[in-house]
């Protein structure tokens, strides 16, 4: 591979970066540095400000961790960014760690390895967990390996990015469902079972659910930076007060939340004289707060699992009726991108991946009700599908030829909720074995919309419905089968999903994405995306059982699809299915756009 002048350019970049902060090290008397992909919210997406791993080492993937040595570095990610990372971080002379792989040690106990005894380990406290921070003592206790609390230097990142504060505004009734008073009492009735009464609330997408607030501090991301703390008897949300608008201020004073500039969150940690039974999770609570709060005699730390994640996650019934408007609209913006997609096409216009994104994202964004997308859109054409979180750019974007599938994973936020959807499509004639692995990933996602489950079942239960087909042929995918979804939030949202490691069970309410894929490096990439709503299904006296949903209105490539591989369970749902689509997108669309619907969702016939 023949490298970009750009690419050569980043690679220096990074190689001088590293030498600069080994030799801020070097006086600080640390031995390693760890920047982590995080914020002082843990949050997954990043404001500018803490792109602090991307900035050092170059590779821009959302989840990645990197270390420093003196005379190495290393940098871990999962199996989404394997083939992205390794080739960004070519020449730069970071080792690539790929998590999950045979060998492959964790960043815990790379540390403790490769460290003499008795060594400090750099780190910025306000942007590292509690948690992440006990375990790198723990992995390095038998060696005397402690950590350093060590702010990056500004001279590093002289034209970083201030905090972010865009304007903030409140959710109007009909879209929050539920005042936030009531949340807040919902919160302490949570927190007295699990023995507190108070909690510092940390996570962006906890306070905006508990506030009704929302912002664009983050891309594709509508949250504000603040903090929340619940106390026995208040409630204060730490932000800039400047950027919440009146009918903000009017709608926190009504619900008993008051106002405090962001930064008084630590010190009102410190010089807090009122008894309380505080709760902290140590995983969504930076090391700095946590070390305040345990300093402070007036609270007594309850360590606990964040409550909110889960009263979050099961939908309202208000928000349940809102997530199907957005997906109706969503199923719209779809409907219309394939068309003009297919008229372009035809026409013989030469189209680029960046030119399929660019016209994905301006038929989501003239949807009425639409304020923005829920994530950059994936446009992968080829072998560049292979890449799972793959971005186009203008310049590098393949051009799209016969021959070949086009995945575009795109997702919007709407006044009513969140959406997430991904469709690959045949350019021009498919091949067999494109028939093959996409009709191989349209079983695997079938079988888990039609799965039928006990309640008490999670992600680690079910995720073998969909993976059990690959598994047949001796093949698989490194990632989960999906991931929760916000409401008016986080694209991604927890705490559970559909993966082997996640064993928080099901609840009614809950949304989840349904994405099985197959990714062969250097040839192809499938993914099929819809989203789930999880409903009670029936009670038996074998006990309560409860089924999925789609959410997603959007018809499938029939092309791609050998049919005779459906057993008749699976043919039947997909022509539901489809029925569904034409029934609930029609009468939406114009007389044009429903024929072009109704010949995409004939049945199919095995």
């Amino acid at each position: 591979m023949i490298k970009s002048e750009s690419a050569a350019v980043s690679q220096n970049s990074a190689r001088t970066k590293l030498e600069q902060l080994r030799s801020f090290m070097q006086k600080q008397g640390v031995s390693a540095y760890v920047i982590l992909s995080s914020d002082p919210h843990m949050s997954e997406y990043l404001p500018d400000r803490w792109q602090t791993r991307s900035y050092m080492s170059g590779f821009s993937g959302s989840a990645g961790n990197l270390v420093v040595l003196p005379q190495e570095s290393a940098l871990w990610t999962d199996g989404r960014y394997f083939i992205q990372a390794e080739r960004q971080l070519q020449g730069s002379g970071i080792k690539l760690m790929r998590l999950g792989e045979p060998g492959t040690p964790s960043l815990q106990r790379y540390l403790a390895e490769q460290l003499p005894p008795a060594a400090l380990i750099g780190l910025e406290g306000e942007v590292v967990s509690q948690g992440m921070v006990r375990s790198i003592e723990a992995a390095g206790q038998a060696r005397g390996l402690k950590v350093k609390d060590l702010p990056f230097p500004a001279s590093l990142w002289p034209d970083r990015p201030d905090r972010p504060a865009t304007p903030a505004w409140p959710l109007p009734a009909v879209a929050a469902g539920v005042r936030a008073r009531d949340k807040i009492r919902q919160l302490r009735e949570r927190l007295a079972e699990q023995g507190s009464n108070s909690m510092l609330v940390t996570r962006l997408d906890d306070v905006a659910w508990l506030t009704n607030l929302r912002a664009a501090d983050i891309a594709y991301n509508p949250f504000l930076l603040a903090y929340c703390w619940v106390s026995p008897d208040s409630c204060t949300l730490y932000t800039d007060p400047n950027r919440v608008n009146e009918a903000g201020r009017q709608q926190l004073q009504q619900d008993g939340i008051s106002l405090k500039d962001y930064t008084a969150v630590m010190p009102d940690l410190s010089a807090c004289r009122q008894q309380q039974k505080l709760l902290l999770d140590p995983a969504a609570t930076n090391y700095a707060c946590f070390q305040l709060a345990g300093h402070n005699p007036a609270l007594t730390i309850v360590e606990a699992e964040d409550p909110i994640q889960l009263l979050k996650a099961v939908k309202s019934p208000e928000e349940i009726a809102n997530i199907h408007r957005a997906h109706v609209l969503d199923g719209v913006a779809m409907v219309r991108f394939q068309i003009a997609l297919e008229k372009k096409l035809n026409q013989g216009e030469a189209l680029t991946e960046a030119d399929v994104a660019d016209l994905v994202d301006h038929c989501r964004k003239s949807v009425p009700g639409n304020i923005g997308l829920s994530f950059n859109t994936i446009a992968a054409y080829g072998t560049n599908a292979a890449m799972m979180h793959y971005a186009p750019h203008r310049g590098t974007a393949a051009v799209l030829r016969p021959g070949a599938m086009l995945l575009v994973d795109s997702g919007g936020q709407y006044d009513c909720g969140t959406t997430d959807i991904t469709r690959t499509y045949a350019i021009g004639e498919p091949t067999a074995a494109q028939i093959d692995y996409y009709t191989l990933t349209l079983e695997a996602h079938i079988n888990m919309a039609m799965t039928v489950f006990p309640a008490g079942c999670s992600g680690a239960n079910l995720d073998i419905m969909s993976r059990q087909v690959f598994w047949q042929r001796g093949l698989d995918y490194r990632c989960g089968t999906g991931h929760g979804v916000g409401y008016i939030g986080g694209v991604h949202e927890g705490p559970h999903s559909l993966r082997t490691s996640n064993y928080v069970p099901f609840r009614p309410g809950m949304v989840v994405t349904d994405e099985p894929g197959y990714y062969e490096e250097g040839n192809l990439g499938v993914r099929i995306e819809n989203e789930l709503l999880c409903v009670e299904k029936e009670v038996t006296e074998y006990g309560r059982y409860l089924a999925f949903e789609a959410l997603t209105y959007c018809p499938y490539d029939t092309s791609l699809i050998d049919t005779s591989r459906l057993n008749h369970q699976q043919l039947d749902w997909f022509n539901q299915y489809h029925a569904n689509v034409w029934d609930i997108l029609s009468p939406h669309l114009g007389e044009v756009e429903q024929a072009w619907l109704r010949a995409k969702c004939q049945p199919l016939t095995a």
